[in-house]
This record gives structure tokens, sequence and C-alpha cells, in this order.
């Protein structure tokens, strides 16, 4: 039996009982009362909630992985909408797909039992898998029609600024994750830009183009360095979170806030799969 001190600290978990016209916010806090990743998505969302609370804090969002194809696109666009993100770092995949959907091109439910699916049947169908979800060729040659027509003002600039530039000329979207930070200038920043569908099509139509990724680098310290009190949300890890966590490590306060969503494992090594802990040292 546990001793007498770790008793207090020990509660009984709660068998959950899903009430008929129950809102999700009571629901999730419900979860807080039970066990494994359900009590831990509730910790999530009460760690969100304190750095939205805190008028100090500065919120570093980190997005790598397929969100936008799975529908998740408005989701993160209406958290930049709504102030719960003040500095977003990405991938260039994830700003390609969010244009795609911008431009009006849409991504498609596809085969859901993966073992039936033929690769070699889509290819000749001119469709690009991403797991169970399918993108027509077309869509990147609308992406490419629409990047070759741009007027790009200045060929020496940071990819944060670019992206601000892209935001502010894409067509009216009540989803895009690109035209709400450029409305509400919440900074952009892609570290591995060039690593995409997108950078690829710019460097063949803009080849005087220029983007400067080491002042990126600076203004994302300067920003973290400034940042009274730090909040942290990376989703799917790789090069977004490794940004985020090096810029906070070389300033004076460590991140007061953090969550990680990862289907990652830290025995491998990677990044991606890295505890919280493992930042500390």
């Amino acid at each position: 039996m546990p001793d007498d001190e770790l008793k207090k600290k020990l509660k009984e978990v709660e068998q959950i009982k899903v009430e008929k016209n129950e809102d999700i916010t009571t629901f999730i806090q419900s979860l807080g009362n039970t066990g494994f990743n359900a009590k831990r998505l509730a910790v999530a969302c009460e760690i969100y909630k304190e750095m939205i609370k805190n008028e100090n804090c500065v919120k570093f969002f980190g997005l790598a992985g397929a969100l936008v194809p799975a529908g998740m696109q408005k989701v993160i666009h209406d958290f930049i909408e709504e102030g719960f993100i003040d500095i977003l770092v990405t991938t260039g995949a994830s700003l390609t797909h969010d244009i795609a959907e911008t431009l009006g091109f849409h991504h498609l439910q596809g085969e859901i039992n993966i073992k039936d699916v033929n690769d070699s049947e889509l290819h000749d169908q001119a469709l690009n898998r991403i797991y169970d979800v399918y993108l027509p060729n077309k869509v990147y040659e609308g992406i490419e029609d629409f990047v070759s027509q741009l007027k790009i003002p200045n060929n020496d600039m940071s990819v944060s600024s670019f992206l601000k530039y892209l935001g502010d000329n894409l067509p009216p979207d009540d989803n895009s994750i690109l035209k709400i930070c450029a409305e509400k200038n919440v900074p952009i920043f892609c570290p591995a830009f060039t690593d995409s569908g997108l950078a690829l099509q710019l460097g063949f139509h803009h080849q005087k183009l220029n983007l400067n990724h080491f002042k990126d680098m600076l203004n994302m310290v300067n920003l973290a360095w400034d940042a009274k009190q730090a909040g942290v949300c990376i989703v799917g890890g790789g090069v977004p979170k490794n940004f985020i966590l090096q810029s906070l490590q070389f300033c004076p306060n460590s991140a007061q806030y953090a969550i990680q969503i990862t289907m990652d494992r830290p025995e491998q090594g990677g990044l991606s799969g890295a505890t919280l802990h493992e930042a500390i040292s």
C-alpha cells in the first residue's frame, strides 16, 4: 500500500459519463479525471487556456505534418484569428496545401483501407496520395499558374516577409492560414521553405528571387528574446519544433508553457519524438 504522503496525492479515476447535450468544454474538463491520453488532452487544453489568459505570454506555434490535407486548415485559421497564435512556424508543404485550398482547389477523401490502394493506378489517374487523402496533379498546375503571375516587388527579402506578401496577394478566403496571418500581422517562419512544391515553382519562375533565411533566424531569436514569457505548442515536431526551441535556447527565459502533440517515439532519437524534458538539457 502507498504511504500516507503518497495517498494524499492520489485521486480516484472517475468513470466519465457523456451527458445529453453536453458541451465540448465540459466534456474535455471531465477527461482530466481519467487516465492515459484522454487526461493528457485535458491537461493540454488547460495549459493552452493559461497561455491565452496570460497577456505577457508570446505564443509560439509549430506546425508540421499534413494537417491541411486532413481537414484542419480552418482550425489553425481560427486560432490565429482569435489571437491564440502570435508566431507561426511551419513547413513549406503546409503552406503549399493552404494555397491550394485558398485558390479554390480541394483535397479529396481517398480509400480508407490503405491495403486496398493501388498507387500505380493512382499515378496513372494523376492523383497524389497523402495517406488516405488524394490531391490531383491539376492542383499543382493551378498553384504554378498563380505563382508565375506574381509581381514580386523585392527580390531580396526574408522568407517571412515574402510569406506576408504572398498572404496579402491571395484571393479572399475564410480558411486561409497565409491570408489571416497577413491580416493579423502574425509572422510566419518557414525555415525549410525550399523543401516544398511552392518553393520549387518559385525557383523556376522567379530565378532572381533571393530569400534570406539568416534574416529570419535572427528575427526569430529577437522575438524570443523580447518575450517576457513564452508558451510553445508543437504539432508534429520536425523543423518547426527545432526552430522554436533553438531560438528560445539563447534567451534569458525558457518557455513557461509547453504542449507537444506527436505520434513519434523518443527511442529512435529523432527530434519529432523527443520529449519536452529532453529540451531542458
